[in-house]
């Protein structure tokens, strides 16, 4: 849930096969997307409670987020969740762009099941690429 990319990981490590790693991989990231959805604004309290002064307006970061959303929208941040923002962060991305609940469990979806067979897929097809490749046998199913 918390790092998309450990999904497959652990699916390979766990001897799942590939289709129930990727579909493990993609319900992880719908679950953290559904958690941070609906306590975002519980979250966003606390987190200011907590907070001994208010957040900086204009940091490289949210200038980086204000310039994918208006260069792309909600599929961008949806296309960078797994790469970059973690689920949890792409989602939290969304719900401070005040983006439609059914928007986000939309494109996170497609996202992560895109991203997750990609993912997968190359995470198990890794050791027999680098044995052709690299032919020293070292990575053995």
């Amino acid at each position: 849930m918390l790092k998309f990319i450990g999904g497959p990981v652990t699916g390979i490590a766990l001897g799942l096969n590939w289709a129930e790693t990727w579909l493990s991989t993609v319900a992880g990231m719908m679950v953290s997307v559904v958690l941070v959805t609906y306590a975002g604004a519980g979250l966003r309290t606390l987190m200011a409670r907590f907070r001994s002064s208010p957040p900086k307006r204009f940091s490289s970061r949210t200038r980086l987020a204000v310039k994918v959303w208006k260069r792309s929208g909600m599929v961008g941040i949806a296309f960078l969740t797994p790469l970059i923002l973690t689920p949890i962060g792409g989602t939290i991305l969304a719900i401070s762009f005040k983006v439609n609940r059914s928007l986000i469990f939309s494109y996170m979806l497609i996202s992560a099941l895109l991203w997750g067979i990609v993912f997968t897929l190359a995470i198990y097809e890794l050791p027999d690429l680098l044995n052709r490749f690299g032919g020293s046998g070292f990575l053995k199913k």
